[in-house]
């Protein structure tokens, strides 16, 4: 063997999937040169099967099979006739640009609150009133509070929670007229103050481990 002889990655064929390797490429590309449909079938079933192989973990996964047989007709650039158990993909439909995703609604007036207290408000406005509703409305309002005094202060009147409930929820959800108070801070903020503990005892072991000893 010369070193003519060998081959280049750069010079070799443009893999379009390449976890399945060159080898596999190569026997797609051959079974698109047989002439007969027949002999193509039973080409294109074997090479399913190897790759099948290859992806273990997945043989559970529903639409797997599926899944397999689109691959294999990208690899072959749509160019391979064979009869597939599914309806055959389309070069148009692989190569058609999403939808573009629509970004979480932001209120940078309230940042602290986070994006999903807006999806929590939302999802209470579209329930029935009663006390499933009271009480979630009231979870949503100790969120919010708890959230402001980890971002705030140590202390926030509840007003000023309903009112922030009150305009995030389009005026839908009034509790400026409740009687009945929030959780109070320190409550809140308790699991918080235990993490931190918890941390630096952490720590501190870690640091006691770094001690020489004589």
């Amino acid at each position: 063997m010369t070193i003519d002889t060998l081959e280049y990655n750069t010079e070799r064929e443009h893999l379009i999937i390449p976890e399945y390797g060159r080898h596999m490429q190569k026997m797609i590309n051959h079974a698109k040169t047989l002439e007969s449909k027949e002999e193509r079938n039973k080409v294109a079933k074997a090479i399913i099967a190897v790759m099948g192989n290859m992806q273990p973990h997945l043989r559970d996964v529903p639409d797997f099979q599926h899944k397999l047989w689109d691959q294999l007709f990208i690899m072959s650039n749509f160019e391979l006739d064979v009869d597939s158990p599914y309806e055959k993909p389309t070069k148009e439909l692989l190569e058609e640009r999403p939808e573009p995703l629509k970004y979480p609604q932001n209120f940078p007036k309230y940042r602290f609150y986070g994006n999903n207290i807006k999806t929590m408000i939302d999802v209470a406005n579209t329930w029935e009133d009663g006390e499933l509703k009271e009480a979630l409305t009231y979870t949503i309002a100790n969120h919010m509070k708890k959230c402001f005094l980890n971002w705030n202060k140590d202390t926030v009147e509840d007003d000023v929670i309903y009112d922030h409930l009150f305009e995030l929820s389009g005026g839908k959800i009034n509790l400026k007229n409740s009687e009945e108070d929030l959780s109070d801070a320190t409550s809140l903020m308790r699991s918080k103050t235990k993490y931190s503990s918890n941390k630096k005892g952490h720590h501190k072991k870690n640091s006691n481990r770094q001690r020489k000893r004589f």
